[in-house]
């Protein structure tokens, strides 16, 4: 779950936005995004904290394009940056999973931290290819591929997988292939 949050909030940022636009500039846009990623803990409800994870995504996205060594590094970054200390936690009907930072830490941080032990179980499984970028040519969205067979391709921002259908289907049709 935490990468697929993850995910969601990098494609907020106008570069991979379904509509090319900011869709994390308001205080309800956020409110939202917590909701529908069943963020717990300490909220201030403030610009303060709307800017500190708008400032998270271009940090987060980073995740998707860099190679392991790098990656690694930037998820250690922010485990120390953020004083992350591993604890075993059980609330809202959500059974033993690990926080690394109080729920009393702002919003920002802890979506920080959770994204960076999300990316860590990936590099431990040597499964860092999950995370991609979406195949569509005028896609700048990020993906989490948790197919069985390795299989996704496109994003689930906007219609990008059924627009690269729609098109191979005409390309075929135009060459004649029915």
């Amino acid at each position: 779950m935490a990468l697929l949050a993850t995910a969601a909030l990098v494609n907020t940022a106008p570069s991979a936005s379904d509509s090319g636009e900011d869709e994390m500039s308001s205080a309800a846009q956020l409110e939202a995004f917590v909701a529908d990623n069943q963020y717990s803990g300490s909220r201030t409800r403030d610009d303060v904290e709307l800017d500190a994870v708008r400032a998270l995504r271009p940090r987060l996205r980073e995740l998707w394009t860099d190679d392991v060594e790098a990656v690694v590094e930037r998820v250690n970054s922010l485990l120390r940056e953020h004083e992350a200390l591993p604890q075993l936690v059980r609330h809202d009907g959500w059974d033993w999973h690990i926080h690394a930072v109080g729920a009393d830490h702002p919003l920002a941080e802890r979506i920080a931290v959770e994204a960076a032990l999300a990316v860590v179980d990936l590099v431990r499984a040597e499964e860092l290819s999950r995370l991609r970028r979406c195949a569509a040519e005028d896609c700048e969205a990020v993906l989490v591929d948790l197919s069985r067979n390795r299989s996704k391709r496109y994003c689930d921002v906007g219609n990008c997988g059924n627009r690269a259908n729609v098109a191979a289907y005409r390309a075929r049709k135009a060459a004649g292939d029915g």
